[in-house]
Parts: structure tokens; sequence; C-alpha cells
């Protein structure tokens, strides 16, 4: 048994926005390496959970990220990518970024595993450009402790 599939959904969402985060193209396989459609399935809300997350914090806090910024945070991480990704989730980036969600849901209406990728692109470029590398390490960081307090907490039926 793999590494991989002996990970929760939760571990393998954190473990592929790091890789994204670190632009390591081996990572983002690895983390996502031996999904099944189910699993694709709760990486994709644990990751979807992680984005609006992501965005209600900065909405709390009045961060703001700057479009260049974001743009530039997705195009680099983006190479990271599977190639057949890439260009999708660079364009999907700039649409959200202008408001307009369609790109994103056209997408991830098609593929999964493509939906899987862009939302952690744009978790990792969003986060970038909120609070750089240091302060997104730290969010994801805080992210896994309360889920694993989350999942403790209910499988001792606190």
């Amino acid at each position: 048994m793999s590494n991989a599939a002996r990970k929760n959904s939760s571990d393998c969402a954190l473990d592929v926005v790091r890789a994204y985060v670190d632009h390591d193209a081996d990572a983002v396989q690895e983390a996502l390496a031996d999904l099944h459609a189910g699993g694709r399935i709760e990486v994709y809300a644990v990751l979807s959970g992680l984005l609006r997350s992501t965005i209600s914090i900065m909405e709390l806090t009045g961060r703001r990220w700057r479009l260049d910024e974001l743009v530039r945070h997705s195009d680099e991480i983006a190479t990271t990518a599977p190639p057949h990704y890439e260009f999708a989730m660079a364009e999907a980036t700039r649409a959200w970024a202008r408001g307009d969600d369609s790109a994103m849901r056209a997408l991830s209406g098609q593929d999964l595993l493509g939906a899987v990728h862009m939302t952690a692109v744009g978790v990792a470029a969003l986060g970038l450009a909120l609070w750089g590398r240091a302060g997104l390490l730290d969010v994801l960081r805080e992210f896994d402790r309360s889920v694993t307090e989350l999942i403790d907490d209910q499988l001792s039926g606190a």
C-alpha cells in the first residue's frame, strides 16, 4: 500500500496545495496519485472548503489581493500542473479574479481531476497574493490542525 493510499482527503488536499506553493510537479502528482473517483470528490470538497475559508479570512481581515499579483502567482503555479491543465487554470483564475465564476464552473463540471488541480492552484495563488509563502503555509498548518481536531472530536464522540 502506498503512502498516498493511507492519507485521508484532507492530507491529500493540503499536500497538493503545498506542492503547488513549492512549484514541485512530482509532489503534485504524488499528492493525488491513486485517488479513485470518490477520493477525488472528497479532495475537491476539502479544497473547496479551504478556498472558501481563505476567502472568508480575507474578507474578515480586510486583506485584498492585487489583480496583477494574483494572476502572476497563478501563472507561475500553473506551470507545475499537468500540461493539459496549465492554460485552462491560468484562464480560469483570470476569469475568477474578474468576478466571472463561469470558467471555473465549466472546467469543474467537465473534469473532476481538473477541478481538483484548479482549486488547489486557486488556493495557492490567492494565499500567496494575500499572505506570501510563510503566511500561507501558516494558514495551511492551522487548517490542518483544525480539521484534525474536528475529526478527533468526532471519532471520540465529543
